[in-house]
């Protein structure tokens, strides 16, 4: 809740429980830092760091090969990687890079993954959107902007293509003991602002008292996790630690399923 007790408790559950935490990350440097702080902070010291580049598929295959491998049980899944209004550039496969990292490495991290989450129901897959869902559109037609670049409008299709995708992965998982939900943070104090120009720059300045630490944006995201009350609520999408609207174009279940046919082709996998 906005209050904060429905945050205390819910990483109050985590820690108690004693899960493993993998981190995955592309900085290893920026890694082994935070893993010393969440180490500290926590008192849980079995937290480890794996890389991962959501910007290269290789990369993506060769740690979910490693997962698959080394780990019994994956009950939670995160996906909360992201790019944002980024110049324009392109993955390692040729996506754009925000619709790449943000929607298509996060598709093919949860398809890689999928059969290891099966097995250790129950289990909980976590999309990290943001309420910029509201002002997307998907271009089907060039859902990698190369026609015509406009950042906003990129960044808005990648975190609506976030929600697009926890409604589908939602209906497919039916009956299985996996969950799925979709989520916006809020206004978060990180570094996913540091290709905004500088009058966009100055207004997040001015708004900094109304926007949320680090740790106040992860908690949606926990509750999302833990929470014994979403357990048959899979494929809704929440703000705040509540239940929230989305837009009318996040609940089109014919578009859900074209991005998916599209996302699949291009990624060159079969997932029905």
């Amino acid at each position: 809740m906005s209050d904060g007790k429905m945050s205390s408790s819910c990483l109050s559950v985590v820690f108690s429980l004693g899960a493993r935490i993998i981190m995955a990350c592309r900085d290893t440097e920026k890694a082994e830092a935070a893993l010393k702080e969440v180490k500290d902070a926590s008192g849980n010291q079995d937290v480890v760091t794996s890389r991962l580049d959501l910007a290269d598929s290789k990369s993506i295959r060769e740690f979910a090969e490693k997962i698959n491998k080394e780990e019994k049980q994956v009950n939670i899944l995160i996906n909360n990687a992201g790019v944002m209004v980024c110049p324009y550039g392109k993955t390692a496969d040729g996506f754009e890079m925000q619709i790449g990292v943000n929607h298509m490495g996060h598709f093919l991290l949860t398809y890689l993954l999928l059969d290891l989450i099966k097995r250790s129901t129950p289990a909980r897959i976590v999309n990290v959107s943001s309420m910029a869902h509201q002002w997307g559109t998907i271009n089907l037609e060039d859902i990698n902007s190369e026609k015509n670049y406009d950042k906003q409008k990129a960044y808005s299709q990648s975190k609506l293509a976030n929600i697009l995708f926890t409604h589908s992965l939602a209906k497919r998982l039916e009956g299985t003991g996996v969950t799925a939900y979709a989520l916006h943070p809020g206004v978060v104090q990180t570094e996913l602002w540091r290709h905004l120009n500088k009058p966009q720059q100055a207004a997040m300045w001015l708004a900094k008292p109304f926007t949320k630490t680090s740790a106040q944006g992860a908690q949606t995201s926990i509750f999302c996790a833990v929470a014994p009350e979403l357990e048959t609520e899979s494929g809704k999408y929440y703000s705040d630690c509540a239940p929230a609207k989305c837009s009318q174009a996040a609940m089109d279940d014919e578009m859900a399923q074209r991005l998916w046919e599209l996302s699949c082709k291009m990624l060159s996998i079969t997932w029905e």
